[in-house]
């Protein structure tokens, strides 16, 4: 076929590759494929039996625990200083939930949390996206050409650089935006501040001597909550896959056509290295959607079949 195409020869493989896919695609809904996914998503629950203690970063006042109060503001949040321990809490039962930031509108994303993802493969089962205004604090009140050394989480270093770039600050970082601030408050040292929330400040009795000093005034951060358990809440409206692929050409195309072909909007992709495999990837996919509309539930169902290391990571609402 090649051969007879000539300089379409790339074009016409694509062609019959993309109808080879959408066959296959039919054929997996006329058999029902993915039988195991399809009984997994009708038995979800609407809402968590328990969301009573909530893993989160750092400590009273970080950009975490206000995420965590946003979406179950009755629960009792759990401070943890890195990300393995939150989803170390929730394997083991002294969290229900963890509240993870995933993506910063200016930093990108959180590379180590979609790692922790993949290695767990717990269900997300909410997000939120938080509007982030960064602010620099000290112990005490002084103008902001007296301070040489900011804390802060490196997400919010990266976030603010232009502003530590133009005042020539040195930066240590800091497990969160909050210690960071309770660090400044206690140790109390001249010259020295942290890039964090004016809660945080506020919290920690700091001055606030620079707000919004976030280079993109728009800056935001998607939050996901991460369990052990799949429930499906009503109006869900984000749909959660990973997976992996042979190696062979086009494979990666086949799949995200078959998502154009349903109708789907994808809106994130993530590729993260397999650990202990060289040049082998796991695929991160978020795209809208509901798994209880027929075509959704085909497509995911079908890939669930055809493609290694496949897990389905929740269908859950987007709040913003």
């Amino acid at each position: 076929m090649a051969q007879r195409a000539g300089n379409y020869a790339g074009e016409a493989c694509m062609l019959y590759a993309t109808l080879m896919d959408m066959s296959r695609a039919l054929q997996h809904n006329l058999l029902g494929s993915g039988a195991a996914l399809r009984e997994l998503v009708k038995e979800a629950e609407y809402a968590p039996s328990r969301a009573e203690h909530i893993a989160c970063l750092g400590v009273s006042g970080s950009f975490s625990h206000e995420a965590v109060q946003r979406l179950y503001p009755h629960a009792e949040p759990l401070f943890f200083d890195n990300f393995a321990a939150i989803f170390a809490a929730v394997a083991d039962g002294r969290a229900d939930l963890g509240v993870l930031p995933v993506e910063n509108s200016s930093a990108g994303s959180v590379s180590e949390v979609y790692d922790l993802i993949l290695r767990y493969r717990f269900y997300i089962v909410a997000a939120e996206t938080l509007h982030i205004h960064n602010c620099l604090a000290a112990a005490q009140e002084c103008p902001v050409s007296d301070i040489r050394l900011a804390y802060s989480h490196p997400q919010p270093l990266a976030q603010c650089s232009n502003f530590i770039a133009q005042h020539h600050l040195q930066t240590v970082p800091c497990s969160a935006t909050a210690a960071a601030a309770q660090k400044v408050a206690i140790e109390r040292n001249p010259g020295t501040a942290a890039i964090c929330s004016a809660s945080a400040a506020e919290e920690y009795g700091l001055h606030i001597l620079a707000r919004d000093i976030q280079n993109n005034a728009d800056n935001c951060t998607r939050f996901i909550a991460i369990s052990r358990h799949l429930f499906i809440p009503e109006g869900a409206n984000k749909i959660s896959l990973c997976f992996s692929l042979p190696h062979r050409t086009g494979t990666l195309h086949g799949v995200l056509a078959r998502f154009s072909a349903a109708g789907l909007n994808l809106t994130k992709i993530e590729s993260r290295p397999i650990p202990g495999k060289n040049f082998e990837y796991d695929f991160y996919l978020d795209f809208t959607g509901n798994v209880h509309e027929s075509h959704t539930l085909n497509l995911i169902a079908a890939l669930s079949d055809e493609l290694p290391r496949f897990s389905f990571l929740g269908n859950y609402r987007e709040q913003e």
